[in-house]
């Protein structure tokens, strides 16, 4: 679905998908592509002005993570099952184009992050690892352990400072990692089953399924905390955040028909 963040009213609704998982957006190309983990596995390839699907490139079954990495020009996605990195060109042929070789990982990839300057990170949930992977190379160059945290899920990076920022479930964990080293800079307790881990204008926020928002700072340079735990709704564990008004946004619903919503966090 297609949603106005101001208004929240539904702009578009791109049909097709058994089981969405991820959107990734070139706007350079003027396209959106959507990870479909359901059947065989497939990307979605819409048009960002329309929002009219142009099409689906086969792909590996439980397609999940997606992001697109500007350094290599690719637009990068991640099959748990069979545990592989895949790629392919944002101007691919919607209709008769191929992913490139998928490249086996080592482990069970949740999500993924690029420092933009030809590494991608790699959660793999079920190794409690970061693998490191080179794009040019094509190959998985370092494994770096989560621990304390376990599970690795929701994943981003600050590139300016190199710190990969990870959601963990098990131990329930907020990874501060060095991308120079792999080096865990902080381990701050978070809630249950999180999901997605993003950051905005220096906080770092984790949502978690069992309806809490954390909020961490560095309250000194190498030093932090968890400085607020927002009440969301229950099942609230998917982000967007807006870098312009620095608006939050988590759907969940509830048990019956018409009960999807849209979250909407503010300062």
């Amino acid at each position: 679905m297609v949603i106005d963040s101001e208004s929240g009213k539904t702009i578009a609704d791109i049909p097709g998908q058994k089981i969405a998982h991820g959107v990734a957006i070139v706007p350079e190309a003027g396209r959106g592509f959507i990870t479909d983990g359901g059947g065989n596995g497939a990307i979605v390839i819409f048009d960002l002005k329309t929002n009219a699907v142009l099409g689906s490139i086969v792909a590996q079954p439980d397609a999940d993570g997606i992001i697109y990495d500007r350094s290599s020009g690719r637009v990068v996605v991640v099959s748990g099952d069979k545990g592989t990195l895949m790629s392919i060109k944002p101007d691919i042929d919607p209709k008769s184009g191929k992913i490139d070789a998928p490249v086996d990982l080592g482990g069970a990839p949740e999500f993924l992050a690029s420092d933009g300057a030809g590494k991608v990170y790699v959660n793999l949930m079920d190794k409690n690892e970061v693998a490191v992977f080179d794009m040019k190379a094509r190959k998985v160059v370092a494994r770096w352990p989560v621990a304390p945290g376990g599970a690795p899920v929701g994943m981003t990076i600050d590139t300016a400072k190199h710190r990969l920022l990870i959601g963990c479930r098990k131990p329930r964990k907020l990874i501060v990692m060095s991308t120079d080293n792999g080096k865990v800079l902080a381990d701050l307790p978070i809630g249950d089953h999180v999901d997605a881990v993003k950051i905005d204008n220096g906080q770092i926020f984790a949502s978690c399924a069992d309806g809490t928002l954390a909020v961490a700072g560095e309250a000194s340079p190498g030093k932090f905390e968890i400085v607020q735990t927002v009440k969301t709704p229950q099942g609230a564990r998917t982000m967007g955040v807006d870098p312009t008004t620095h608006r939050i946004y988590l759907p969940t619903a509830g048990s019956g028909p018409g009960t999807f919503m849209i979250v909407v966090v503010s300062r």
